[in-house]
């Protein structure tokens, strides 16, 4: 996703802590005037959304959008269902995958990509306790390796 003329705008975190990400797509999400100038503000949040495959569509659930501060009362409702933009192949793809062996489609980040609004939706796999204390393990491993290495080269 990073590259010349993209700024991310918000990033759910916790995903990769919660799942294990076997494939990640780049898709477009349909909002209102309102909507998109919160998104421009950075007024977003993907803290507990999630993706579903509806009707043959892939909709965005639980994502945050802040009311635009100069929106009217044609301003729009924070937590609305949105649509998601994609391929009709990738959405029958993530169709069979979500329906039979229990995968998940989690957004990791919300970016601007040329002016238009994309979201990195992730399909995921839940992770048990244990997987996620084995990585933070490695991750205190490697913070550790760092740190040594940090001060060998100070002296």
């Amino acid at each position: 996703m990073s590259g010349k003329g993209t700024k991310t705008l918000a990033q759910n975190r916790k995903a990769r802590h919660d799942y294990h990400i076997e494939d990640v797509y780049e898709t477009g999400i349909a909002l209102t005037g309102t909507e998109i100038k919160s998104v421009r503000a950075g007024r977003v949040q993907l803290k507990d959304s999630f993706a579903r495959v509806e009707n043959g569509q892939v909709m965005l659930h639980n994502m945050h959008i802040s009311p635009y501060d100069q929106g009217n009362r044609f301003n729009h409702e924070p937590e609305r269902t949105r649509k998601l933009l994609m391929h009709r192949l990738e959405i029958l793809k993530l169709i069979g995958l979500t329906r039979e062996k229990g995968y998940s489609l989690v957004p990791l980040s919300i970016y601007l990509k040329g002016g238009w609004a994309k979201v990195e939706l992730g399909l995921a796999k839940g992770k048990k306790n244990y997987d996620k204390r084995e990585d933070l393990k490695k991750k205190d491993a490697m913070r550790e390796v760092e740190r040594a290495l940090r001060e060998r080269q100070k002296g």
